[in-house]
């Protein structure tokens, strides 16, 4: 079924980057978890304290990122991260279209 799929690779990919903010941000290993659904997509964003913005270029990913930027393509999506604005920190997006 391609709804569970789809739901499987989300559960997937939040749990990656709550293990990630563990792994990488072990000063403060709190992670906010937001979800947003519109115009198609599904975009899920982990922020944490840690300033330091992951290398998400061809060849440097971690094993973890890498399955993260897999499961995005295949549902269509990407990955990329930018500072936080309210928090000092930074945020890790994954963008996934949504299933028809």
């Amino acid at each position: 079924m391609a709804d569970s799929a789809f739901a499987d690779a989300v559960l997937l990919v939040v749990s990656e980057l709550v293990a990630n903010v563990g792994r990488h941000a072990p000063r403060c290993p709190i992670a906010d978890v937001e979800l947003t659904v519109g115009a198609g997509h599904l975009v899920v964003g982990v922020a944490d304290d840690e300033p330091r913005l992951p290398a998400l270029g061809p060849g440097e990913l971690g094993a973890g990122l890498q399955l993260v930027a897999e499961l995005a393509a295949a549902h269509g999506g990407g990955i990329g991260a930018k500072p936080a604005v309210n928090r000092d920190g930074k945020v890790v997006l994954v963008r996934f279209r949504m299933p028809s």
